[in-house]
């Protein structure tokens, strides 16, 4: 097959993939060092040549280069003619940085309340009493008219229900235990960087589907060598972008070509890594979005890595060598050989231990879907720069993104934190204003007290008179200047 994107050539002609059957998702397979990388960046190149947006999550950071021309050098040349490639050249591709973190790209942000309950609820792996609390503090949110854009919002407002349950009725009742737990979780998404992932201005799937004025598809790169390092950040990111995709993106059936393209680089971290909630996430949405004109692609070190009911999925498949030293690993040898349809001129499970760096086994989607028998292919040179661009390199391009103008600085809307603070301060102050009315009250009412306690000097001289009665002498004193005042 030869018309498509180009992966390499073999001994019956050149390779390609049908961009027809692309949403079909496809794995990239193979050791270490083998060439997985290269290929995942000549998919991107081709994509991107024929009009479609990429989405690359680079876990070694090594992908970043395509947004550099190549290097004139020998053993592209070698492999350019072996191939029969023509009109090949050296060039750079239009890309976008992205990383949730800020540092190596542009940040990457989503909003509380485009998680929802039910998604951050499995993601914090809550049980039932503390998922159905979750759903209350939405509930809550929505009544009042309140956002829930970053962590601090969902934290106030969980605060706020555990405090004022009682005054808010039966149907907010929420136990402190439960507020407790919710908040030791989301205290673990906070240190691995989710202060950072939720808030404001949130990405817009729009600005992931772009294409240049020249026709070329954009290809987005997101940094993910420290964001691998926090399996929930990074899996809160891909589940709630997949998921998105899903839900907005109209229904198109099979299309001439995908509208996007996801490629996840070092897919069995993401696997192994990953929560319940993301592979549940991963395997409805590579069962449905395909007709949603999207391709999700795997890169990863053996077919063994990815979930059976993901991975029956994947109708195109590249495999570069695996290596057989254990019981295990030969077992691994077998699975993927299995995954291929036959070729009687191919000894798959010899050649998979066999193929050398850059080689590959490949089947791809033909007419009607059908998988294409296995060939070994030599797989085709990218025509951008293998391995890292520089952080000079990185900053030009982004000094070029109109994405850096949209997403660089962040901002913190009036939402349920600053919503739940003011209420406060005013329940505060009323108590204060109430204290003070209680205690002028109080004031107002001394007085008359007071007055009747002062005497004038009389009384006072009487009253002392009254004392001085309690003795004999004092007695007949007191007597005798009654006795003349009555007379």
């Amino acid at each position: 097959m030869e018309d498509g994107i180009l992966i390499g050539g073999s001994n019956a002609g050149k390779v390609s993939l049908n961009p027809r059957y692309a949403n079909r998702h496809g794995l990239v397979a193979g050791a270490t060092g083998t060439g997985k990388t290269v290929t995942l960046q000549c998919l991107a190149e081709g994509f991107s040549d024929i009009g479609v947006p990429v989405f690359l999550a680079d876990v070694k950071g090594d992908i970043s280069g395509i947004s550099q021309a190549g290097k004139p050098h020998p053993k592209v040349d070698e492999r350019v003619q072996k191939i029969g490639i023509e009109n090949f050249s050296l060039q750079s591709y239009p890309v976008s940085f992205w990383d949730l973190f800020g540092k190596k790209g542009t940040p990457v942000r989503a909003t509380v309340s485009e998680m929802g309950p039910q998604m951050l609820s499995r993601l914090l792996q809550l049980n039932e009493t503390q998922e159905s609390v979750m759903t209350l503090v939405f509930e809550f949110a929505d009544g009042e008219g309140m956002l829930l854009v970053d962590l601090k919002d969902l934290r106030s407002t969980l605060e706020y229900l555990g405090e004022h349950s009682r005054e808010l009725g039966t149907g907010y009742g929420v136990s402190k235990a439960s507020v407790n737990a919710i908040l030791r979780r989301l205290l673990m998404i906070e240190r691995e960087g989710g202060k950072k992932f939720f808030g404001e201005p949130a990405l817009q799937l729009q600005d992931f589907m772009q294409t240049t004025r020249d026709g070329r598809g954009v290809i987005n790169v997101l940094a993910a060598d420290q964001l691998i390092m926090s399996p929930r950040v990074y899996s809160t990111f891909l589940l709630w972008l997949l998921s998105e995709l899903f839900e907005n993106l109209p229904e198109l059936g099979d299309p001439d070509k995908p509208v996007l393209v996801f490629f996840f680089d070092e897919a069995h971290l993401l696997f192994r890594d990953a929560p319940k909630a993301l592979l549940e996430k991963i395997e409805q949405v590579v069962r449905l979005i395909r007709s949603k004109g999207v391709g999700v692609y795997f890169i990863s070190q053996s077919p063994g890595d990815i979930p059976d009911s993901v991975l029956a999925q994947l109708g195109n498949r590249v495999q570069h060598a695996l290596r057989a030293y254990t019981p295990k690993e030969r077992r691994a040898v077998k699975v993927a050989a299995e995954s291929f349809r036959a070729n009687p001129k191919i000894d798959t499970v010899t050649a998979i231990s066999e193929l050398g760096v850059g080689e590959a086994l490949v089947s791809t989607l033909q007419k009607k879907g059908i998988p294409s028998p296995v060939q070994r292919v030599l797989v085709r040179p990218p025509s951008s720069r293998m391995g890292k661009a520089t952080m000079a390199e990185r900053q030009a391009v982004l000094d070029h993104d109109p994405n850096q103008r949209r997403y660089l600085t962040p901002y913190d809307p009036r939402s349920a934190h600053e919503v739940l603070a003011e209420r406060t301060a005013a329940r505060l102050k009323k108590q204060e204003q109430a204290e003070l009315e209680k205690r002028a009250a109080k004031a107002q009412a001394k007085p008359k007290t007071s007055t009747r306690s002062r005497e004038s000097a009389g009384e006072a001289f009487l009253k002392s008179m009254a004392r001085a009665a309690g003795s004999s002498v004092g007695s007949k004193l007191f007597r005798g200047i009654l006795g003349s005042l009555l007379k």
